[in-house]
């Protein structure tokens, strides 16, 4: 008898678990199938409008009231799925909504087609500038960029588009330009209102009317960022509209219509090359003095088989380029380096290649692109190796004194750092951040002079003195066990200090983790570019201020896991109960 009624028990606890374990997996699949499918909504009456926002299909004729017919329709619908670059299915499949949700230009993409008629991969507009000298002026600023950046991207839009002609663009304060940028929100009085953020970015007006672009100021505009809306590919496109280019449908062109996302090294498609060269013409030979890329003559005389450097392994300078290269100064000439020395055909010119005359005092790249080189006083801003301007160091990096060492962005929190003589210096957002300078001997380890610093592709931050690097450990705010070590056994591949031979048949012992175990292979700073901090330890002393500034570094399935956990401990609170009761 007893034993019936405990098998009852069980068998009740065994039914109450698998009701509720079975209820919890309902409610979790509906809020899935529902999350998954609000991304895939869009009602027959939105189609129409999208498909008529863009030049697909006619506005209805409200005096006849004529309707459209179902093959209308799916050929609007086919050459809407040819633009987008999909299956010309005629029909509204998942695909095609996925393309309509997509953020884009706001210009109709059909504009040149007729019936029967035939077009090139690109389109031309029809209308072109009579003259090739265009003055710009940005008249309404975004709220949430600086002046000075927002001023930088739309140059180097422009010049996207200079470099391939024999335009030219001039910005200018005040007056009336020839192109209007302006930042707006919603109407904004050109009967095209914007429709807040997402869909449709920007649109731009075509050389007859007046080559103006305006950009939704409620898009989260960003520079050199996956997050966002980068705003230099954005500008470069609508002034593709701006010169007389319609939308391609070349899905690699950026005169394709949609936002496709940040591309770190974006350039023009061969089909944009085309066609504004067919507008304009390639550009003149007399122009080419005048292009802001660097011309790339060698500089050297005769090839010696040891590169200057070798003779006295140090450096004045280091930095990380936006072309993901590392390059070293040192006198009035620079290297760049590869993964086991130097490149072919360098040392080269600072002064002909960088605009700007040697020795440098030190280098420093941001994460959204933009290397600054500093000399005495001043310092001068890159994109890559194209000058945007120079400028007193007191007007763009207020708090940060002159004649610097160092500077580099440190891998523990991602802040800026500026180093001279026994001082360093915290910047952060425009200005030295309060409590600084500070004693160099806070960064444990490191020697009493420091010549160049870097933060390189694998998030560690390296410090040069003399002929020794040092590399720093985030984690312990101390140098790595193994360092200091040669630059020019490790960065430049000196052959005094590093037989070549060596190199290829992987002779040479080295110490990779920094925690004394040998591993036989090249002498190389590249062996470190996988070996990466996943966190940062703020509890040593010292450092410990800076590190705090890094924020919380927890990973997002943390949400994930709490989820799971909370499930978890209901249900056995559930049968916990059973058991009880």
């Amino acid at each position: 008898m007893m034993f019936n009624r405990k098998l009852s028990v069980l068998w009740d606890c065994a039914c109450a678990a698998f009701h509720f374990l079975f209820l919890s997996h309902v409610i979790v699949t509906l809020f899935v199938s529902r999350t998954e499918s609000a991304t895939l909504s869009i009602s027959s009456s939105s189609v129409t409008d999208y498909l008529m926002q863009y030049g697909y299909i006619k506005p209805s004729d409200p005096k006849t009231g004529a309707l459209r017919s179902e093959e209308y329709v799916k050929k609007a619908i086919r050459a809407f799925q040819k633009m987008a670059g999909i299956n010309q299915t005629g029909k509204i499949d998942e695909e095609t909504q996925q393309m309509m949700e997509m953020p884009r230009c706001g210009n109709k993409d059909n504009i040149q087609l007729g019936n029967g008629a035939r077009r090139k991969r690109y389109a031309l507009q029809g209308s072109k500038w009579a003259k090739r000298e265009l003055s710009f002026r940005i008249s309404a600023y975004p709220d949430d960029l600086a002046q000075m950046e927002v001023d930088d991207e739309i140059k180097r839009a422009l010049q996207m588009w200079g470099d391939v002609t024999p335009l030219k663009f001039a910005q200018q304060s005040y007056g009336d330009p020839d192109l209007d940028v302006r930042f707006v929100r919603r109407s904004h009085g050109d009967g095209n209102p914007f429709d807040g953020r997402g869909r449709t970015l920007a649109h731009a007006f075509f050389p007859q009317w007046g080559g103006d672009a305006h950009f939704d100021e409620e898009e989260a505009w960003t520079i050199a960022k996956s997050s966002g809306v980068n705003l230099f590919q954005v500008a470069a496109h609508e002034f593709g509209h701006s010169l007389g280019l319609s939308h391609s449908d070349t899905s690699a062109a950026l005169m394709a219509p949609f936002y496709r996302g940040f591309q770190r090294d974006f350039q023009l498609d061969d089909d944009d090359i085309r066609a504004i060269q067919e507008l304009y013409g390639p550009p003149r030979a007399n122009d080419k003095t005048t292009t802001p890329f660097p011309s790339r003559r060698t500089t050297r005389g005769p090839k010696v088989s040891v590169p200057p450097i070798c003779r006295s392994p140090s450096v004045d300078a280091i930095v990380m380029n936006a072309d993901g290269k590392t390059y070293i100064f040192k006198g009035t000439e620079y290297y760049r380096l590869n993964d086991y020395g130097i490149d072919e055909g360098y040392p080269r010119s600072i002064a002909e290649d960088w605009n700007l005359s040697g020795p440098i005092d030190c280098a420093l790249h941001w994460d959204n692109g933009y290397t600054f080189i500093f000399k005495g006083d001043y310092y001068w801003k890159f994109y890559n190796q194209n000058l945007i301007y120079a400028r007193k160091l007191s007007e763009g990096f207020k708090g940060v004194p002159n004649d610097l060492d160092a500077a580099f962005v440190w891998g523990g929190n991602g802040k800026t750092y500026f180093i001279k003589g026994n001082q360093y210096w915290r910047y952060s957002e425009n200005s030295v951040d309060r409590g600084y300078p500070r004693p160099l001997s806070v960064w444990s380890g490191l020697p009493g002079r420091v010549d160049a610093a870097i933060k390189w592709r694998n998030g560690r931050t390296y410090f040069f003195s003399g002929s020794q690097y040092y590399r720093y450990n985030d984690r312990q705010f101390d140098i790595d066990t193994s360092y200091p070590r040669k630059i020019g056994n490790w960065w430049l591949g000196c052959p005094e200090e590093k037989k070549l031979g060596q190199i290829s048949d992987g002779q040479s012992g080295s110490q990779m983790d920094g925690k004394g175990s040998d591993v036989t292979g090249t002498h190389s700073v590249a062996d470190d570019k996988n070996d990466q901090y996943l966190s940062v330890d703020n509890t040593t002393p010292g450092l410990n201020s800076d590190a705090s500034a890094n924020g919380s570094s927890r990973p997002m399935c943390f949400h994930c896991s709490l989820f799971i956990t909370s499930v978890y401990l209901l249900s056995s609170l559930f049968l916990q109960h059973t058991f009880c009761s």
